[in-house]
């Protein structure tokens, strides 16, 4: 199943910048307070309106099932649910906030959550139902938050994390102990370098520049508290992408980094070229079938991470702070991402639930020997303590800002230093005009 939103690798879509950066201007729009009330604890009931992100082909049953069951639980409630593709789904959200149709209840992803919250449509859960925070992951409640906007302003939803796939023979070969991957940058780094030594340089551990996930795993401090601006350059930043040039001269770093693809590193990984690639099950079904010799020496490791916790993906559902029936549409997005649902959710589709507790069920903990449960249990291992490390306000724009600036340092154009000034000084120009 490739939906954009559950099925996604670690280098996902993000919506359209200025879709997002429109929605900026809805608090003039109408204003904030043609709404109902903030106070979520009145009787349950009356009709509202559910979106999700393009889930209906593959999930239908589901979704009416669980509608029934919230109908059946609360007694004069009606759940009316809408389905929008996932082209052009920034826009349409934003349209419908201008336009005061948003639905009470809306499937949505931390960057579409910032413009909202920032022009409150969207509800503090933290007054409204605060209560319910110690049901899920500290990192997932927290990755609807907004810097300088205090609240949090969806219930966590399904999580997603992918793992690192490293190739044994090329490590042994190359004096490494292939039963200990590189845990850490700096472990990754030395024994990138090494593996290019040894190979005369045909051999790559990396085939991927580094991205602001990158910086956030090395421990970089992404963004000043308030939100207002950037701070990757700073003298640990500049630490890491000096690290990568050093690895590109070296051929430790793919040579065809600056252009690579999902599909690209993939194929690298495939034709043993490169010594390491973030992968999922379905990689591991394409090696054994086309590449037995390197599918017996796969090797599963957590993505590499100085800070001790790995980067998550999560969805959210938000509740529209200008709903009609706010007890109503505080309890359903609170029922659709509950214990129960998520781990049944959870089984119909590779994603992991953002629940306390849940992780340690026996499917994502015990292995059977199939390669779609190595790589789940591998992936939950990791997310029980993992963060989203993106910043909410790091727009499709800013990413390519910043690759833009790597690749002038790695090609010896800028210095690290100069690169990631220059790269700040762009962000934060964006971030000021949104």
């Amino acid at each position: 199943m490739r939906h954009s939103r559950i099925f996604r690798s670690p280098r996902r879509a993000v919506p359209a910048a200025a879709a997002v950066a429109s929605l900026l201007v809805l608090s003039a729009c109408g204003g904030n307070d043609d709404g109902g009330s903030t106070d979520a604890s009145g009787k349950v009931e009356g009709k509202i309106t559910f979106q999700t992100w393009n889930l209906k082909a593959n999930f239908k049953s589901y979704f009416e099932g669980l509608i029934d069951d919230f109908e059946d639980k609360y007694p004069g409630t009606e759940v009316k649910w809408v389905d929008q593709p996932g082209e052009g789904y920034a826009d349409k959200i934003s349209a419908d906030a201008a336009g005061g149709t948003l639905p009470d209840v809306v499937n949505v992803s931390p960057d579409l959550v910032a413009p909202l919250a920032k022009a409150g449509i969207a509800l503090d859960l933290d007054q409204a139902a605060g209560k319910y925070e110690k049901e899920y992951l500290p990192g997932a409640w927290k990755s609807h938050q907004v810097p300088g906007v205090r609240g949090t302003y969806a219930f966590p939803w399904y999580l997603n994390t992918g793992p690192l796939f490293y190739n044994k023979r090329l490590f042994k070969e190359a004096g490494l102990d292939a039963a200990k991957p590189p845990k850490t940058y700096d472990q990754l780094f030395a024994d990138a370098l090494k593996i290019a030594d040894k190979s005369d340089g045909d051999i790559a551990t990396l085939a991927n520049v580094p991205t602001i996930e990158d910086f956030g795993r090395y421990g970089v401090p992404l963004m000043n508290k308030e939100g207002t601006g950037f701070t990757f350059n700073d003298a640990k930043g500049v630490k890491l992408l000096t690290q990568y040039k050093k690895l590109y001269d070296a051929k430790a770093l793919d040579g065809q980094a600056l252009t690579a693809t999902p599909e690209s590193t993939g194929k690298k990984f495939l034709t043993e070229a490169v010594a390491m690639n973030p992968g999922s099950a379905l990689d591991l079904e394409k090696f054994k079938k086309d590449a037995p010799g390197l599918y017996k020496n796969i090797g599963i490791t957590p993505q590499i991470s100085s800070t001790g916790k790995d980067n998550m993906y999560v969805m959210g559902v938000m509740v529209n702070k200008r709903t009609k029936q706010t007890p109503a549409a505080v309890a359903f997005a609170h029922f659709v991402t509950d214990a129960q649902r998520q781990m049944s959710f959870a089984k119909k589709v590779a994603i992991f639930p953002s629940t306390k507790g849940s992780l340690d069920d026996p499917y994502f903990t015990k292995e059977d020997g199939t390669d779609e449960t190595r790589v789940r249990v591998a992936a939950a291992k990791s997310l029980k303590t993992a963060v989203n490390y993106t910043p909410v306000l790091f727009s499709e724009q800013m990413k390519v800002a910043l690759r833009n600036s790597v690749a002038k340092a790695l090609q010896g154009k800028e210095s690290p230093e100069e690169a990631l000034d220059n790269a700040v000084k762009q962000c934060d120009r964006l971030l000021q005009q949104s």
